[in-house]
Protein backbone atom coordinates (compact mmCIF):
# COMPACT_ATOMS: atom_id res chain seq x y z
CA UNK A 1 0.00 0.00 0.00
CA UNK A 2 1.69 3.17 -1.04
CA UNK A 3 1.08 6.44 1.57
CA UNK A 4 1.25 10.00 -0.34
CA UNK A 5 4.34 11.92 1.52
CA UNK A 6 5.51 15.14 1.41
CA UNK A 7 9.46 15.71 0.46
CA UNK A 8 10.28 15.54 -2.84
CA UNK A 9 12.40 13.33 -4.46
CA UNK A 10 14.95 14.02 -1.49
CA UNK A 11 12.54 12.12 0.74
CA UNK A 12 13.94 9.12 0.03
CA UNK A 13 16.97 8.35 2.53
CA UNK A 14 20.28 10.14 1.02
CA UNK A 15 19.46 11.85 -1.53
CA UNK A 16 19.76 16.08 -2.09
CA UNK A 17 19.21 17.95 -4.81
CA UNK A 18 19.24 22.37 -6.05
CA UNK A 19 17.82 24.21 -8.60
CA UNK A 20 19.15 27.58 -9.69
CA UNK A 21 19.25 30.56 -12.31
CA UNK A 22 21.89 30.29 -14.43
CA UNK A 23 20.81 32.67 -17.23
CA UNK A 24 20.15 30.59 -19.86
CA UNK A 25 16.29 30.59 -20.45
CA UNK A 26 15.22 34.51 -21.87
CA UNK A 27 12.64 34.17 -18.09
CA UNK A 28 15.93 34.51 -15.85
CA UNK A 29 13.48 31.86 -14.12
CA UNK A 30 15.96 28.61 -12.21
CA UNK A 31 17.62 26.50 -15.47
CA UNK A 32 19.85 24.25 -13.86
CA UNK A 33 19.41 21.61 -11.56
CA UNK A 34 21.71 18.79 -9.60
CA UNK A 35 20.61 15.61 -8.10
CA UNK A 36 22.93 13.69 -6.43
CA UNK A 37 22.89 10.37 -4.25
CA UNK A 38 25.48 10.59 -1.29
CA UNK A 39 26.25 6.67 -2.30
CA UNK A 40 26.33 4.83 -5.29
CA UNK A 41 22.92 4.42 -6.79
CA UNK A 42 21.54 1.93 -9.00
CA UNK A 43 20.52 3.15 -12.24
CA UNK A 44 17.96 2.49 -15.03
CA UNK A 45 17.18 4.26 -17.51
CA UNK A 46 14.85 4.90 -20.79
CA UNK A 47 15.96 7.01 -24.09
CA UNK A 48 14.60 8.19 -26.79
CA UNK A 49 14.45 6.08 -29.89
CA UNK A 50 14.69 9.19 -31.99
CA UNK A 51 17.57 8.77 -34.47
CA UNK A 52 19.01 12.80 -33.78
CA UNK A 53 19.32 11.76 -30.27
CA UNK A 54 20.22 15.04 -28.67
CA UNK A 55 24.18 14.44 -27.34
CA UNK A 56 23.05 14.79 -23.20
CA UNK A 57 21.43 11.62 -24.46
CA UNK A 58 24.35 9.66 -26.27
CA UNK A 59 26.76 10.63 -22.71
CA UNK A 60 23.97 9.43 -20.27
CA UNK A 61 23.09 6.15 -22.38
CA UNK A 62 27.31 4.97 -21.93
CA UNK A 63 26.73 6.67 -17.90
CA UNK A 64 23.77 4.47 -17.11
CA UNK A 65 25.09 1.09 -18.94
CA UNK A 66 28.21 1.58 -16.01
CA UNK A 67 24.94 0.33 -13.74
CA UNK A 68 25.55 2.43 -10.64
CA UNK A 69 25.75 6.40 -10.59
CA UNK A 70 25.51 9.07 -7.87
CA UNK A 71 24.29 12.09 -9.78
CA UNK A 72 21.99 13.56 -12.62
CA UNK A 73 22.66 17.23 -14.21
CA UNK A 74 19.60 18.99 -16.06
CA UNK A 75 19.43 22.08 -17.90
CA UNK A 76 16.42 24.01 -19.74
CA UNK A 77 16.80 26.15 -21.84
CA UNK A 78 18.56 24.75 -24.69
CA UNK A 79 18.18 21.04 -25.88
CA UNK A 80 22.21 20.73 -27.26
CA UNK A 81 20.58 18.18 -29.81
CA UNK A 82 21.69 18.79 -33.43
CA UNK A 83 25.25 20.36 -32.38
CA UNK A 84 27.67 17.82 -33.72
CA UNK A 85 30.75 17.29 -31.87
CA UNK A 86 30.99 20.66 -29.76
CA UNK A 87 27.60 19.11 -28.62
CA UNK A 88 28.78 16.01 -27.62
CA UNK A 89 32.22 17.48 -25.99
CA UNK A 90 29.67 20.09 -24.17
CA UNK A 91 27.52 17.13 -22.60
CA UNK A 92 30.77 15.51 -21.27
CA UNK A 93 31.79 18.41 -19.78
CA UNK A 94 28.87 18.93 -17.91
CA UNK A 95 29.30 15.64 -16.58
CA UNK A 96 32.77 16.08 -16.11
CA UNK A 97 31.83 19.28 -13.94
CA UNK A 98 29.61 17.72 -11.55
CA UNK A 99 31.52 14.69 -11.27
CA UNK A 100 35.03 17.03 -10.32
CA UNK A 101 32.96 19.21 -7.66
CA UNK A 102 30.76 16.53 -6.25
CA UNK A 103 34.27 14.18 -5.66
CA UNK A 104 33.12 11.36 -8.00
CA UNK A 105 33.72 9.97 -11.42
CA UNK A 106 32.19 11.26 -14.65
CA UNK A 107 30.40 8.19 -15.44
CA UNK A 108 28.40 8.53 -12.46
CA UNK A 109 26.97 11.26 -13.71
CA UNK A 110 23.72 11.56 -16.04
CA UNK A 111 23.37 14.59 -17.98
CA UNK A 112 20.21 16.39 -19.77
CA UNK A 113 19.16 18.92 -21.82
CA UNK A 114 16.39 20.81 -22.84
CA UNK A 115 14.76 23.69 -24.87
CA UNK A 116 15.88 24.65 -28.86
CA UNK A 117 16.69 21.79 -30.78
CA UNK A 118 20.01 23.39 -32.91
CA UNK A 119 21.72 25.77 -30.38
CA UNK A 120 24.85 25.41 -28.74
CA UNK A 121 25.03 25.07 -24.91
CA UNK A 122 26.49 28.41 -23.41
CA UNK A 123 28.92 26.36 -21.46
CA UNK A 124 29.87 29.53 -19.30
CA UNK A 125 26.46 29.96 -17.79
CA UNK A 126 26.50 25.88 -17.09
CA UNK A 127 29.55 25.63 -15.42
CA UNK A 128 28.59 28.58 -13.19
CA UNK A 129 25.31 26.48 -12.91
CA UNK A 130 26.51 23.48 -11.82
CA UNK A 131 28.84 25.16 -9.29
CA UNK A 132 26.39 26.83 -7.68
CA UNK A 133 24.08 24.09 -7.70
CA UNK A 134 26.22 21.68 -6.42
CA UNK A 135 27.07 24.57 -3.67
CA UNK A 136 23.58 24.33 -2.26
CA UNK A 137 22.72 20.95 -2.11
CA UNK A 138 20.04 19.61 0.22
CA UNK A 139 17.06 18.06 0.87
CA UNK A 140 15.37 21.38 0.55
CA UNK A 141 15.68 22.11 -2.57
CA UNK A 142 13.38 19.88 -4.29
CA UNK A 143 11.25 22.70 -5.40
CA UNK A 144 13.77 24.79 -6.97
CA UNK A 145 14.71 21.69 -9.28
CA UNK A 146 11.34 20.77 -10.38
CA UNK A 147 11.15 24.41 -11.34
CA UNK A 148 14.95 24.12 -12.94
CA UNK A 149 13.86 21.15 -15.29
CA UNK A 150 11.02 23.12 -17.43
CA UNK A 151 9.86 24.57 -20.25
CA UNK A 152 6.76 24.91 -21.47
CA UNK A 153 5.05 23.47 -18.45
CA UNK A 154 2.12 25.14 -16.77
CA UNK A 155 2.49 23.06 -13.00
CA UNK A 156 5.20 21.18 -11.53
CA UNK A 157 4.84 17.62 -11.92
CA UNK A 158 6.07 15.55 -9.01
CA UNK A 159 4.98 12.72 -6.37
CA UNK A 160 6.34 11.36 -3.42
CA UNK A 161 5.00 8.08 -1.64
CA UNK A 162 6.41 5.57 1.50
CA UNK A 163 5.50 1.91 1.66
CA UNK A 164 7.10 -1.03 3.23
CA UNK A 165 9.60 -3.80 1.63
CA UNK A 166 9.91 -6.76 4.02
CA UNK A 167 9.47 -4.33 7.57
CA UNK A 168 11.56 -1.82 6.35
CA UNK A 169 10.53 1.71 5.26
CA UNK A 170 10.98 2.84 1.53
CA UNK A 171 10.55 5.58 0.23
CA UNK A 172 10.29 6.47 -4.39
CA UNK A 173 10.02 9.93 -5.80
CA UNK A 174 9.73 11.36 -8.85
CA UNK A 175 9.53 14.34 -11.17
CA UNK A 176 8.57 15.21 -14.59
CA UNK A 177 8.70 17.71 -17.44
CA UNK A 178 7.08 17.84 -20.49
CA UNK A 179 4.24 19.56 -22.36
CA UNK A 180 4.99 19.50 -26.06
CA UNK A 181 7.02 17.19 -28.55
CA UNK A 182 5.34 14.02 -26.53
CA UNK A 183 5.16 11.34 -28.67
CA UNK A 184 5.96 7.80 -27.15
CA UNK A 185 8.85 5.74 -28.44
CA UNK A 186 10.14 5.18 -24.98
CA UNK A 187 9.32 8.29 -23.39
CA UNK A 188 8.44 11.88 -24.37
CA UNK A 189 10.11 14.34 -21.59
CA UNK A 190 12.09 14.00 -19.14
CA UNK A 191 11.71 12.57 -15.54
CA UNK A 192 13.44 11.38 -12.35
CA UNK A 193 12.88 8.97 -10.32
CA UNK A 194 14.85 8.29 -6.67
CA UNK A 195 14.62 5.62 -4.31
CA UNK A 196 16.78 4.49 -1.00
CA UNK A 197 15.07 0.78 -2.35
CA UNK A 198 17.84 -1.80 -2.21
CA UNK A 199 17.53 -3.54 -5.68
CA UNK A 200 20.54 -4.79 -8.06
CA UNK A 201 20.79 -2.42 -11.79
CA UNK A 202 19.62 -5.02 -14.24
CA UNK A 203 16.54 -6.02 -12.18
CA UNK A 204 15.81 -2.20 -11.68
CA UNK A 205 16.40 -1.66 -15.68
CA UNK A 206 13.96 -4.10 -16.40
CA UNK A 207 11.51 -3.08 -14.33
CA UNK A 208 11.70 0.46 -15.60
CA UNK A 209 11.34 -0.84 -18.54
CA UNK A 210 8.25 -2.33 -18.29
CA UNK A 211 6.73 0.56 -16.07
CA UNK A 212 7.79 2.77 -19.01
CA UNK A 213 5.92 0.64 -21.58
CA UNK A 214 2.73 0.88 -19.21
CA UNK A 215 2.98 4.66 -18.52
CA UNK A 216 5.72 7.05 -20.82
CA UNK A 217 4.98 4.88 -23.95
CA UNK A 218 1.02 4.79 -23.50
CA UNK A 219 0.65 8.94 -24.01
CA UNK A 220 0.89 11.41 -26.38
CA UNK A 221 0.30 14.96 -26.98
CA UNK A 222 1.27 15.98 -30.63
CA UNK A 223 2.54 12.94 -32.01
CA UNK A 224 6.51 13.97 -32.00
CA UNK A 225 9.38 11.73 -30.51
CA UNK A 226 11.95 14.36 -28.89
CA UNK A 227 15.48 14.30 -29.88
CA UNK A 228 16.20 14.27 -25.23
CA UNK A 229 13.74 12.17 -23.93
CA UNK A 230 14.97 10.87 -20.38
CA UNK A 231 13.92 8.82 -17.88
CA UNK A 232 15.88 7.52 -15.21
CA UNK A 233 15.18 6.27 -11.85
CA UNK A 234 18.21 5.86 -9.00
CA UNK A 235 18.12 3.43 -6.02
CA UNK A 236 20.57 3.72 -3.22
CA UNK A 237 19.46 0.66 -1.13
CA UNK A 238 19.71 3.05 2.18
CA UNK A 239 16.24 1.91 3.12
CA UNK A 240 18.48 -1.53 3.92
CA UNK A 241 15.53 -3.68 3.02
CA UNK A 242 16.45 -7.56 1.34
CA UNK A 243 18.03 -6.74 -1.66
CA UNK A 244 15.91 -7.27 -4.58
CA UNK A 245 18.16 -9.71 -6.95
CA UNK A 246 15.37 -11.23 -9.22
CA UNK A 247 11.73 -10.67 -10.36
CA UNK A 248 11.38 -14.07 -8.43
CA UNK A 249 12.62 -12.14 -5.40
CA UNK A 250 8.95 -12.12 -2.84
CA UNK A 251 9.39 -7.78 -2.83
CA UNK A 252 9.85 -7.62 -6.49
CA UNK A 253 5.84 -7.42 -7.46
CA UNK A 254 5.24 -4.91 -4.50
CA UNK A 255 8.59 -3.12 -6.02
CA UNK A 256 7.11 -2.79 -9.43
CA UNK A 257 4.01 -1.79 -9.08
CA UNK A 258 5.60 1.73 -6.70
CA UNK A 259 7.89 2.30 -9.93
CA UNK A 260 4.95 1.44 -12.23
CA UNK A 261 2.17 3.90 -10.65
CA UNK A 262 4.70 6.87 -9.96
CA UNK A 263 5.87 6.83 -13.60
CA UNK A 264 2.22 6.44 -14.35
CA UNK A 265 1.06 9.56 -12.11
CA UNK A 266 3.99 11.77 -14.24
CA UNK A 267 2.96 10.49 -17.51
CA UNK A 268 -0.73 11.24 -16.72
CA UNK A 269 0.33 15.06 -15.64
CA UNK A 270 2.50 15.43 -18.50
CA UNK A 271 -1.00 14.72 -21.01
CA UNK A 272 -2.72 17.12 -18.25
CA UNK A 273 -0.22 19.68 -18.90
CA UNK A 274 0.09 19.32 -22.85
CA UNK A 275 0.50 22.57 -24.59
CA UNK A 276 -3.17 24.31 -24.57
CA UNK A 277 -4.52 21.59 -23.46
CA UNK A 278 -8.26 22.00 -22.07
CA UNK A 279 -9.06 18.35 -21.54
CA UNK A 280 -6.87 14.94 -20.47
CA UNK A 281 -8.43 12.33 -22.53
CA UNK A 282 -8.70 8.36 -21.22
CA UNK A 283 -8.79 6.25 -24.23
CA UNK A 284 -9.34 2.61 -22.93
CA UNK A 285 -9.44 -0.19 -25.59
CA UNK A 286 -10.39 -3.43 -24.49
CA UNK A 287 -11.61 -7.30 -25.94
CA UNK A 288 -8.90 -6.67 -28.34
CA UNK A 289 -7.53 -9.84 -30.18
CA UNK A 290 -3.95 -9.31 -28.20
CA UNK A 291 -2.05 -6.29 -26.26
CA UNK A 292 -0.28 -4.88 -29.56
CA UNK A 293 -3.56 -4.49 -31.06
CA UNK A 294 -5.40 -2.52 -28.16
CA UNK A 295 -2.45 -0.50 -28.01
CA UNK A 296 -2.51 0.45 -31.62
CA UNK A 297 -6.36 1.23 -31.49
CA UNK A 298 -6.00 3.25 -28.71
CA UNK A 299 -2.89 5.35 -30.09
CA UNK A 300 -4.72 5.77 -33.11
CA UNK A 301 -7.74 7.29 -32.00
CA UNK A 302 -5.32 9.48 -28.93
CA UNK A 303 -2.96 10.71 -32.31
CA UNK A 304 -5.78 11.87 -34.34
CA UNK A 305 -5.95 16.01 -35.14
CA UNK A 306 -9.44 15.07 -35.94
CA UNK A 307 -10.78 13.63 -32.77
CA UNK A 308 -8.60 15.74 -30.45
CA UNK A 309 -10.50 19.06 -32.30
CA UNK A 310 -13.44 17.62 -31.44
CA UNK A 311 -13.36 17.01 -28.41
CA UNK A 312 -11.56 20.87 -27.65
CA UNK A 313 -15.02 21.69 -29.11
CA UNK A 314 -17.17 19.63 -27.21
CA UNK A 315 -18.12 18.32 -30.64
CA UNK A 316 -19.45 14.09 -30.23
CA UNK A 317 -18.23 13.81 -33.12
CA UNK A 318 -18.23 9.72 -32.97
CA UNK A 319 -17.64 8.64 -36.29
CA UNK A 320 -14.28 10.19 -36.25
CA UNK A 321 -13.35 7.83 -32.81
CA UNK A 322 -14.18 4.36 -35.14
CA UNK A 323 -12.50 5.83 -38.13
CA UNK A 324 -9.07 6.21 -36.70
CA UNK A 325 -9.92 3.08 -34.77
CA UNK A 326 -10.35 1.32 -38.46
CA UNK A 327 -7.21 2.36 -40.06
CA UNK A 328 -5.22 1.65 -36.94
CA UNK A 329 -4.34 -2.07 -38.07
CA UNK A 330 -5.78 -3.31 -35.17
CA UNK A 331 -8.14 -6.36 -35.74
CA UNK A 332 -11.92 -5.33 -36.14
CA UNK A 333 -15.18 -6.66 -36.76
CA UNK A 334 -16.77 -3.40 -37.35
CA UNK A 335 -20.19 -5.19 -36.89
CA UNK A 336 -18.96 -6.11 -33.27
CA UNK A 337 -17.46 -2.53 -32.02
CA UNK A 338 -18.80 -0.49 -29.32
CA UNK A 339 -18.03 2.93 -28.26
CA UNK A 340 -19.09 4.60 -24.88
CA UNK A 341 -18.19 8.17 -23.83
CA UNK A 342 -18.04 9.51 -20.20
CA UNK A 343 -19.78 6.14 -19.66
CA UNK A 344 -22.90 7.23 -22.06
CA UNK A 345 -23.20 4.55 -24.56
CA UNK A 346 -23.06 5.88 -28.68
CA UNK A 347 -22.25 2.93 -30.57
CA UNK A 348 -23.29 -0.65 -30.51
CA UNK A 349 -22.65 -3.46 -32.57
CA UNK A 350 -20.66 -1.02 -34.98
CA UNK A 351 -23.75 1.51 -35.76
CA UNK A 352 -25.09 4.70 -33.53
CA UNK A 353 -28.09 4.20 -30.81
CA UNK A 354 -29.61 6.59 -29.45
CA UNK A 355 -28.36 8.26 -26.30
CA UNK A 356 -29.02 10.98 -24.11
CA UNK A 357 -27.83 14.08 -25.38
CA UNK A 358 -27.96 16.08 -22.14
CA UNK A 359 -25.72 13.45 -20.67
CA UNK A 360 -23.05 13.98 -23.30
CA UNK A 361 -23.30 17.15 -23.29
CA UNK A 362 -22.36 17.51 -19.69
CA UNK A 363 -19.30 14.68 -20.79
CA UNK A 364 -18.23 16.68 -23.30
CA UNK A 365 -17.79 19.63 -21.32
CA UNK A 366 -15.74 17.69 -18.19
CA UNK A 367 -11.77 18.74 -18.22
CA UNK A 368 -11.36 14.88 -18.02
CA UNK A 369 -12.98 12.16 -20.50
CA UNK A 370 -12.84 8.54 -19.78
CA UNK A 371 -13.19 7.13 -23.69
CA UNK A 372 -13.85 3.09 -24.23
CA UNK A 373 -13.78 1.38 -27.50
CA UNK A 374 -15.04 -2.25 -27.16
CA UNK A 375 -13.72 -4.16 -30.20
CA UNK A 376 -15.32 -7.91 -29.06
CA UNK A 377 -12.56 -9.55 -30.64
CA UNK A 378 -10.60 -10.92 -27.87
CA UNK A 379 -9.35 -10.21 -24.33
CA UNK A 380 -6.96 -7.96 -24.10
CA UNK A 381 -7.28 -4.55 -23.18
CA UNK A 382 -5.05 -0.71 -22.74
CA UNK A 383 -5.02 2.57 -21.95
CA UNK A 384 -3.51 5.44 -23.71
CA UNK A 385 -3.74 9.23 -22.43
CA UNK A 386 -3.79 12.39 -24.54
CA UNK A 387 -5.17 15.73 -24.82
CA UNK A 388 -7.21 17.98 -27.53
CA UNK A 389 -5.56 20.08 -29.72
CA UNK A 390 -6.60 23.83 -28.94
CA UNK A 391 -6.05 27.05 -30.64
CA UNK A 392 -3.30 28.28 -27.90
CA UNK A 393 -1.14 25.08 -29.33
CA UNK A 394 -0.85 26.54 -32.59
CA UNK A 395 -0.24 29.49 -31.15
CA UNK A 396 2.52 28.46 -28.50
CA UNK A 397 4.25 26.25 -31.16
CA UNK A 398 4.11 28.99 -33.90
CA UNK A 399 5.92 31.14 -31.35
CA UNK A 400 8.20 28.93 -29.50
CA UNK A 401 11.78 30.05 -31.19
CA UNK A 402 11.43 33.47 -31.84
Amino acid sequence: MLKEIAGGITAPKGFKTAGVKAGIKRSGKEDVAVIFSEVPAAVGAVFTQNAMAAAPVVVSRRAAAKGTVRAIVVNSGCANACTGNQGLADAQTMAHIAATLLGIEDHEVIVSSTGIIGQYLPMGKIAAGIENAVAKLSVEGYEDTVLAIMTTDTFAKTCTYEFSLGGKTVRIAGIAKGAGMIHPNMATMLAYITTDAAIVPAVLQNALSKANDLSFNMITVDGDTSTNDTVAVLANGLAGNDTIDSEQHPDYQQFFAALKQVCIFLAKKVVEDGEGATKLLEIQVKNAQNWEDAKTAAMAVAKSPLVKTAFFGEDPNWGRILCAVGYSGAQVIPEKISLAIGGVQIVKEGMGCDYPADSLKKVMADREIIVTVDLAAGNADAVVWTCDLSYEYVKINGEYHT
